[in-house]
Formats: structure tokens, C-alpha cells, sequence
């Protein structure tokens, strides 16, 4: 990808149909330790669109973790740690 004179690049076609991006979308770039990415803004400003993110993160991590036969109580509780240490009042 060469960039112009004018610092614009073209975002490949099946980038922009996989995020979303069409004229006049807005977009972001975003520096991170590993570079940079490139974010539609609406991702982030979007109430819906955050939780519908979520939502997918969410299902897409559930049942992943092991909790060796434990029910979520015993788990949390597992988590935590001994509560010996904790003042009684």
C-alpha cells in the first residue's frame, strides 16, 4: 500500500466491507504498542453497536474457561482466596 502525497492510502475493498466503511464513514487511527489500527468511529461513539460487540465477544469466549467441576459460587469464592486474613468487624 503506497501512501500519497497528500498522506491518504486506499483501505483495500474487503476491508471496508468487513468493517463497515463506506463514504463518508469516519474513521480513526489508533497507535498501540503493536502499531497502528484503524477504527470506524461509530465502534466507539455507538451505544448499540458497542453492546452488539459484546454481545459477540461474549459468545465467542463462553464455556472457554475451566473451572475443574467448580459451580460459579465455588469459583468466585476459589478466585478470592482464604478469607482468614479478613478482619471479622
Amino acid at each position: 500500500m503506497r501512501v500519497t502525497s497528500k498522506g491518504q492510502v486506499t483501505i483495500p475493498k474487503p476491508i471496508r466491507d468487513r468493517l463497515g466503511i463506506e463514504e463518508g464513514s469516519e474513521v480513526e487511527f489508533v497507535e498501540d504498542q503493536d502499531g497502528v489500527r484503524l477504527v470506524r468511529q461509530t465502534e466507539r461513539a455507538n451505544p448499540d453497536v458497542q453492546a452488539r460487540e459484546f454481545q459477540q465477544w461474549f459468545q465467542s469466549v463462553r464455556g472457554t474457561i475451566d473451572t475443574n467441576g467448580m459451580d460459579g459460587k465455588d469459583f468466585v469464592d476459589w478466585l478470592r482466596g482464604p478469607y482468614e486474613d479478613l478482619d471479622p468487624y
